[in-house]
């Protein structure tokens, strides 16, 4: 790999995220030799700024990776299934935002302020976790750390742009409907969506849970390397447009205070604590849109869980959850 100046690849360059991945780029000053922007047919010819300068838009093939020292894919599994081994099989490494690889075992599953050294351990594919994961596991993490987390119990309030681009649009045309008085009309989720909440995101399991409820407990035992982990999740979809939040209820081996906690959270890297209720000052997504760091706050002993800890977090999925995690990634990768 040339470390200097590596070749990059964007793979779903002109999606949320691939656009979001090549602001980042830019933004943190990686040392990008040479940008490939890869996409779809149908997104061929399409211009994107990078540094001044336009790059247009290649059509995503088999062949695509010659030369290319980091590919970070952001396209969805199935593109990832098919592309990535043939990036791999180029001499690239791939640094996965797609669910598609993340629990296979041979695979590292990283947050680069958790666990870096997992890195290392890569066969070419490094996966970023699920960004109502990462989003968490950000606050959790030190805590974890100072006093052994056993279980959790959590609910997300996930936006809406994180089912895509499709769904921003159908918040927004559902809200005008509403004011205007007109039928609301919906394509993306199975109900309004305006004005409203969605105790549903991603499919169903037979136990009941869904399978993104599902991710805080799997994926967070492996960034975590703590297999006993257990977590009770409900994952809820809100009319918001950008930033994700969750409501946390945790309880650890040790004795917990809040003035402890907090000692242990201003500390932590991609981490602000914002807590003072009595200013009314505490997460929100409004606040973090746009922001690389997660917010923690409203910390207060759980009434109902011995040595617990109650919080609420919030954070840009695009970006802690998405796209940044997977530019902090490729950082370590040239280290």
């Amino acid at each position: 790999m040339n470390r200097n100046s590596p070749h990059v690849a964007v793979v779903g360059a002109t999606g949320a995220v691939g656009i979001e991945m090549i602001r980042t780029l830019e933004r943190r000053n990686f040392p990008v030799g040479k940008l490939t922007l890869l996409a779809s047919a149908r997104s061929v010819g399409k211009k994107l700024t990078f540094r001044g300068t336009e790059v247009a838009v290649t059509e995503l093939t088999h062949d695509s990776f010659q030369g290319v020292d980091i590919a970070l894919f952001s396209a969805g599994g199935s593109i990832s299934r098919e592309f990535a081994p043939s990036a791999v099989k180029a001499g690239a490494v791939v640094v996965d935002n797609s669910s598609h690889y993340r629990m296979d075992p041979s695979v590292p599953l990283v947050i680069p302020e958790i666990n870096p050294e997992d890195v290392r351990n890569h066969n070419g594919i490094i996966a970023n976790p699920n960004c109502t994961t990462a989003i968490t596991l950000m606050a959790l993490h030190p805590l974890h750390v100072a006093f052994g987390v056993k279980r959790l119990f959590a609910s997300s309030y996930q936006a809406v742009s994180g089912t895509g681009a499709k769904a921003l649009e159908e918040l927004e045309k559902q809200v005008g409907q509403i004011v205007r008085g007109d039928p609301v009309t919906r394509e993306v989720y199975p109900h309004q969506i305006a004005f409203n909440v969605l105790p549903h995101v991603d499919s169903f399991l037979p136990t009941g849970y869904t399978k993104e409820e599902m991710k805080m407990e799997n994926e967070g035992r492996k960034i975590l390397h703590h297999p006993s982990l257990r977590a009770s999740v409900t994952c809820v979809r809100v009319p918001v447009y950008r930033s994700h939040s969750v409501a946390v209820s945790a309880e650890f081996e040790r004795p917990v205070s809040v003035e402890a906690a907090r000692a242990v959270l201003s500390k932590a890297p991609g981490l602000e604590v914002v807590d003072d209720p009595a200013s009314k000052r505490y997460p929100m997504p409004l606040d973090t849109s746009g922001q690389d760091n997660c917010t923690v706050g409203r910390l207060r002993i759980d009434c109902a869980l011995d040595n617990g800890l109650a919080f609420w977090v919030s954070g840009d999925q695009l970006l802690k959850g998405a796209a940044l995690n997977a530019v902090q990634i490729a950082e370590e990768l040239l280290k």
